[in-house]
């Protein structure tokens, strides 16, 4: 793989699957060519703002094409267990959007599936594959800020969003959680790992989805998280991590930072900001780049995104539902979640 493009296709054509695919053909290693749809009509439509050769009006067809290398999931994260899993079974890679799925049953049987058949598998946590979230991560494990006590994030979203939209919907997974919860969440565990235990609360739609949550992780060692989504309320989307000899603040979009500080005790505040070389912000490359890079080394999964660090964060979304009294048609009853296992 080399000594050629990587070849991808893209399954769904919503706004995701087109941010990801503009990023992408700007990369001279990829080539998009191949998206399917369950309507040809979107599938054309999508094939043709983007020069994509083929259109497919159906998953099958797209997982069963030989000429595609990886395939990029962007559906909704309640079709996310169906679509990986179809592509995988045909021996395609997969790129799986985030929240991984619905549920940490489903993570778990879509990553045994990988691992049997040998395929690449990778959660798009974008937020891991930015540079300047790696330059703040490289800095805690490093110590720069001591003994990580505590971590704070926030992701919400001012809406409204009416009871027709599918972060409304039970059936599509709805809510703040996994749409938005899903990155303070993540974030704390890129730190810290797996919380050894998790309290949260919760204001619930008239359907039963989560309009806001709030969580508190904690691990054996003495750090707390404390994080908060929501699909009612915009938030600064910032974060804190505060150590034992210092503290870092990122003061906005910390999940595709501009710029972060460090304060440490003793010294004069350090300013940390993006690489304009880097692309902007909001931009999708990063990822595409790691999955590249892990296909052309013969990888079955990402080291910036490790598979039993996606597994982790599902358990622990799985642990906030539980706590809620969130659940999704066809899931287990309340009180059947998984148990957390703390690294």
């Amino acid at each position: 793989m080399a000594e050629q493009k990587v070849r991808w296709g893209i399954l769904a054509t919503g706004g995701i699957a087109a941010a990801f695919t503009a990023d992408l053909v700007d990369l001279p290693d990829a080539e998009v060519v191949a998206v399917a749809s369950r309507r040809q009509e979107s599938a054309d439509a999508f094939a043709e703002r983007f020069g994509i050769p083929r259109a497919y009006g159906d998953w099958t067809s797209l997982a069963e094409d030989g000429d595609i290398d990886v395939v990029y999931v962007a559906t909704p994260h309640s079709a996310h267990r169906e679509a990986a899993g179809l592509c995988l079974e045909a021996g395609r890679h997969v790129l799986c959007e985030k929240a991984f799925t619905l549920n940490a049953r489903e993570a778990a049987e879509l990553v045994a599936l990988a691992k049997a058949r040998g395929s690449f598998l990778m959660e798009a946590m974008w937020m891991y594959c930015n540079p300047l979230v790696r330059r703040l991560k490289a800095l805690v494990d490093d110590g720069a800020i001591g003994e990580v006590r505590h971590v704070q994030a926030d992701f919400g979203l001012a809406g409204p969003f009416p009871p027709s939209h599918r972060l409304r919907d039970p059936a599509q997974g709805g809510g703040a959680l996994l749409d938005l919860g899903v990155y303070p969440v993540s974030f704390a565990q890129l730190l810290l790992g797996e919380p050894s235990d998790v309290t949260a609360r919760a204001t619930l739609s008239a359907e039963g989805v989560d309009l806001q949550t709030g969580a508190l992780l904690s691990w054996d060692g003495g750090a707390l998280a404390s994080l908060h989504c929501s699909i009612v309320g915009g938030t600064a989307t910032a974060a804190s991590i505060t150590g034992s000899a210092g503290r870092i603040d990122v003061p906005g979009g910390f999940f595709f930072p501009e710029r972060f500080v460090l304060h440490r005790d003793g010294r004069d505040p350090e300013e940390f900001t993006a690489d304009p070389a880097d692309g902007p912000r909001n931009t999708l490359r990063h990822e595409a780049a790691e999955v590249m890079r892990a296909l052309r080394a013969g990888e079955t999964e990402s080291p910036l995104v490790p598979l039993e660090g996606t597994l982790a964060v599902m358990r622990t979304l799985d642990a906030i539902r539980d706590r809620v009294g969130v659940r999704y048609p066809g899931e287990e009853t309340a009180g059947e979640a998984p148990e957390l296992t703390p690294a």
